[in-house]
């Protein structure tokens, strides 16, 4: 899969809408909460042409039974993917367009995902680092997503426990 970073696009936002509202027919009363996350959910930011989506549900054993209905909307199930109590979905094969991570409500994995969009929401300069680091490992690694990946790593790290300890502060 070719690594490609596009600037900021505004129809990103229509893009995760239209899916969200796909999911939560799905989903129905086991959904509490249906966020836009990554770097396509942050105006301004440089980002893969991917749309992460993190539905919150009640119970996280109960989302495997959704997995027929989310094949039909074109998603492929991974079942947790390396991530512990996690549900992960992924629309488009080579030409992937979505991702999906289903976390239960109060997972600490959530709340890290939405710490850190928070915090890049809030902070313009740090965003535009992040944003201009992805271009220069693209521009790098076009054919090597893993090198790409591996490249964030750092940036990601650092600035997730600064984004949980701000985000922490603010919900105070």
């Amino acid at each position: 899969m070719r690594v490609v970073v596009n600037n900021y696009d505004p129809k990103w936002i229509k893009m995760y809408e239209k899916e969200a509202k796909l999911i939560k027919d799905i989903f129905k009363e086991e959904l509490v909460e249906i966020h836009h996350i990554g770097s396509t959910s942050v105006k301004g930011l440089n980002a893969k042409p991917i749309i992460d989506i993190m539905p919150l549900v009640k119970d996280i054993k109960k989302v495997d039974k959704f997995n027929e209905e989310m094949i039909k909307i074109g998603y492929e199930p991974m079942g947790e993917y390396g991530i512990s109590k996690r549900r992960y979905f992924r629309k488009g094969k080579d030409g992937r367009s979505h991702h999906v991570h289903v976390f239960e409500k109060d997972s600490s994995q959530a709340k890290r995902h939405m710490a850190f969009r928070e915090y890049l929401r809030e902070h313009n300069e740090i965003a535009k680092e992040y944003g201009n680091l992805k271009e220069k490992l693209a521009d790098q690694y076009p054919n090597d997503i893993e090198s790409y990946m591996d490249g964030k790593n750092d940036f990601i790290k650092k600035h997730e426990k600064l984004a949980l300890d701000w985000y922490d502060k603010k919900s105070k």
